[in-house]
């Protein structure tokens, strides 16, 4: 893949690469991925059951440019080189220059075209369990998308919002607004109140009646 010095780099060694950046890569899934986030993530969907962007969190993100996007060559075998390139991306969320007020903005994601078959998506899940309570211990978020997600929308339950043309692993902050997501899981709600206490209450509060 050409950058703009006219040399050659593999996206899939475990660069992560700002948003801006890309431009510089030819490599194809990460263009796929760079245009799936722009395209769908930072933008609205008449089903989505709400006003505002699907993720209005990355559309922030991307505008302060801490967003930092990763494509891996790892197949469905391939599991503990999956494994420690998401380890290796909480630290690449850390250090991800920003403001002190912004570093909630910061997001990593990182798409696995060779894993969209079934095995792939089964080894991708088993990463993603092992590493939740490593991620609910530093009040992170980990969650995985792919085509076929039958995880329901919270504002319409007949959308799927975490479909992707990749299987893809996102690791971002938790944030207050999230407390949509901690009312459905009671580790996450764990979290969530540890790093919230008094504002997260009222929002699950707010949440609650609201249902």
């Amino acid at each position: 893949m050409p950058t703009k010095t006219g040399k050659t780099i593999p996206a899939t060694d475990g660069r992560f690469i700002g948003m801006k950046d890309v431009e510089g890569f030819a490599d194809p899934s990460m263009t796929a991925l760079h245009g799936w986030v722009e395209s769908y993530l930072m933008n609205s969907h008449p089903d989505l059951g709400r006003t505002g962007a699907v993720c209005p969190f990355t559309r922030q993100a991307a505008k302060i440019d801490t967003v930092r996007l990763a494509i891996s060559n790892a197949g469905a075998n391939d599991e503990d080189k999956a494994f420690a390139l998401i380890r290796g991306a909480f630290g690449a969320l850390e250090s991800i220059p920003c403001k002190p007020a912004m570093k909630h903005f910061r997001t990593v994601i990182v798409g696995f075209p060779d894993c969209a078959g079934p095995d792939g998506i089964a080894m991708l899940k088993r990463i993603q369990r092992r590493h939740r309570f490593y991620s609910l211990a530093r009040a992170r978020m980990i969650g995985m998308m792919h085509a076929g997600s039958e995880d329901r929308g919270l504002w319409n339950p007949d959308f799927r919002p975490l479909r992707s043309p990749m299987p893809v692993l996102a690791v971002r902050h938790l944030v207050e607004n999230d407390a949509p997501f901690a009312a459905l899981h009671p580790a996450l709600m764990v979290a969530y109140l540890a790093r919230f206490p008094l504002k997260g209450t009222r929002r699950l509060v707010d949440h609650f009646r609201s249902r």
